[in-house]
């Protein structure tokens, strides 16, 4: 399921990656050395954030990554992951606000697993016959 990460809340979700690494970067001094972009491992766990985003099963109506019951992300990069949120988080409120708010209330959302969505919208199973 390949989803386009340029509309809608897609969109916000990597906007707010992209602002999150970006401080996570410049703080810990690696923007430095890359002349005032992302060094190469931040832009690389940039470009593997824009892939799971683009293969998300939730589609445009996708959940935050810490409410998410599908953990898409391998652990490696989910520890960076970790690692970056908890660094630019209290940081964004101050440079981003408003992108901070919608991912706020986006945490406020209730999440639901897509295989019991698919079900729900499939119905209730057809009954046995009768004998």
């Amino acid at each position: 399921m390949d989803n386009d990460i340029e509309q809608g809340r897609l969109r916000r979700e990597w906007r707010t990656m992209q602002a999150m690494v970006a401080i996570y970067c410049r703080g810990h001094g690696h923007a430095a050395v890359a002349g005032g972009g992302l060094c190469t491992e931040c832009a690389g766990f940039l470009d593997y954030a824009a892939r799971r985003l683009e293969k998300c099963p939730y589609g445009p109506v996708k959940p935050t990554c810490a409410k998410c019951p599908i953990h898409c992300y391998k652990p490696q990069p989910r520890e960076f992951a970790r690692q970056v949120m908890r660094y630019a988080g209290p940081r964004m409120m101050l440079r981003h606000p408003w992108l901070s708010l919608t991912h706020f209330t986006d945490k406020l959302r209730r999440v639901e697993h897509p295989m019991a969505a698919r079900r729900q919208r499939r119905g209730p199973p057809p009954s046995p016959p009768a004998r």
